[in-house]
């Protein structure tokens, strides 16, 4: 009894050392390095979108179909199948086998996968690798979630999770931009399409340069049992931003809550009070959410040109316009991350989708589509920027990836619905019809956060979970 006395002290006084920490470069630092890795998870993943109509174009989706998915909505289906498979089935080897680890293991699975994609002469073979691609995908999305919310310091976790959506969604008006260069035309007699994906794929160069710049989290290693590993890295990080204070002192650590040290951690704990409330809010969440996150961002150039009757160039023009707004939401909220209640933030974020999509679908103007193109574009990244840090806290270290990868998983799913069920609103009632679908959705997330979310801002992860 004495020894485990001992080792809660030993790692509630690590945890405190953590906590208290300024928020310096050196914190900043590590943020920026892992968003770094998502960055290429980023592009991966909302280059979806905007390779379809030369997909469509080289005749790659035509003839293809599994059940009601059929073309286009096949290749987002399949996108998505292979998020749930990362998410669902393999959330949890980040809790097994350590955040940096699966960090690099995970960012070279989908930029090898998505390389492999990109020289697939059939339909079927195009879907099969962008679904492998896509588990590696959902796994890395599970990961830098878990791992910058363990490392960063409580006072400025929303603002570490605003930092890292904004360097990530600097990305998308780049891949925006390299479709309206690339897909219409055939670089070097190679479709435009592919050569967006290869792009896409060089993320792989870089994982060793990032593994080399992040540290394991001392609280997964807390909870292996590994307190000397911890209290080195730990040192190392404090080391660090001292040398950013020029020699002044750091604050005093302030009482902590003791992390039980329980290597392993199961499924069946997330449904134990009081997460319980907490897992069935986050699948409720997750179900209805991604109708307007990603059923805005996947299909912005179709439903453009569906709204004005554009042609293909054109519409990929104007949804590189409003791809440009995607770093700016993550950027404005950096100014009030940590001033509210992240459930607030969400309710509000969900409201603006709903109420701007549902403006978008009475605009036959290009300038007013545009508008509020990039109002839906900075709410639903708002809604990002506050999501991905909110999930992260609510779980105690020993469950944290698989209890986030569990409920992303009902996003991903019903992402795969959800192409099919836009596509039938798109063809069946217009953009009317599927920004009302939208905004039905939105209601169900600010009911579900509303309603069943508790409080978590500046308090201590572990007393979060207690």
């Amino acid at each position: 009894m004495p020894d485990m006395v001992e080792t809660r002290h030993e790692s509630a006084a690590i945890l405190a050392r953590l906590d208290r920490l300024p928020a310096t470069r050196h914190i900043w630092m590590l943020v920026a390095l892992l968003s770094l890795g998502g960055l290429f998870e980023f592009y991966d993943l909302f280059m979806t979108g905007y390779v379809i109509p030369g997909l469509v174009k080289a005749g790659m989706l035509t003839g293809i179909g599994v059940g009601i998915f059929t073309g286009p909505a096949l290749f987002v289906a399949a996108t998505f199948a292979g998020l749930f498979i990362g998410t669902f089935v393999f959330g949890f080897v980040a809790d097994t086998y350590g955040r940096r680890a699966i960090f690099t293991f995970s960012m070279l699975w989908y930029c090898v996968a998505t390389l492999v994609m990109a020289f697939q002469d059939s339909g079927g073979w195009l879907c099969v690798w962008r679904m492998i691609a896509g588990i590696g995908i959902g796994v890395e999305l599970v990961t830098i979630d878990t791992y910058i919310s363990e490392l960063v310091p409580k006072h400025v976790r929303g603002r570490a999770f605003a930092v890292n959506q904004t360097i990530q969604f600097a990305v998308v008006p780049i891949v925006a931009f390299l479709a309206y260069m690339l897909v219409p035309i055939a670089p070097l007699g190679t479709d435009g399409w592919r050569w967006v994906v290869v792009i896409g794929s060089i993320g792989a160069l870089f994982v060793w340069v990032l593994r080399r710049g992040v540290p394991e989290s001392p609280r997964w290693l807390i909870q292996q049992g590994r307190l000397a590993e911890a209290e080195i890295i730990t040192a190392a990080i404090e080391a660090g931003v001292r040398g950013d204070l020029a020699g002044a002192a750091l604050p005093p650590p302030s009482a902590h809550a003791a992390a039980a040290v329980e290597a392993k951690g199961s499924f069946a704990e997330i449904w134990a009070v009081p997460y319980r409330t907490r897992t069935i809010m986050l699948m409720m969440f997750q179900f209805f959410q991604t109708f307007g996150f990603y059923g805005f961002a996947a299909w912005v150039p179709t439903l453009i040109a569906k709204q004005v009757g554009i042609n293909l160039g054109a519409s990929l023009l104007y949804s590189f316009i409003i791809a440009i707004a995607n770093p700016f939401g993550p950027l404005l909220a950096i100014s009030f991350a940590d001033k509210f209640e992240l459930k607030w933030q969400l309710v509000v974020a969900a409201c603006c989708v709903g109420v701007f999509g549902v403006l978008f679908s009475f605009q036959s103007t290009m300038i007013l589509l545009i508008l509020f193109g990039v109002l839906i574009t900075l709410s639903n990244n708002v809604l990002s920027v506050s999501f991905h840090g909110y999930q992260t806290e609510l779980f105690p270290t020993r469950v944290r990836a698989r209890a986030v990868g569990f409920t992303y998983s009902f996003s991903r799913i019903s992402t795969v619905f959800a192409s099919f069920i836009i596509g039938f609103f798109l063809q069946t009632e217009g953009t009317k019809g599927v920004f009302g679908l939208i905004a039905f959705s939105m209601l169900m997330v600010v009911l579900s956060i509303a309603i069943l979310g508790p409080r978590t801002r500046n308090r201590q992860l572990e007393q979060i979970s207690q």
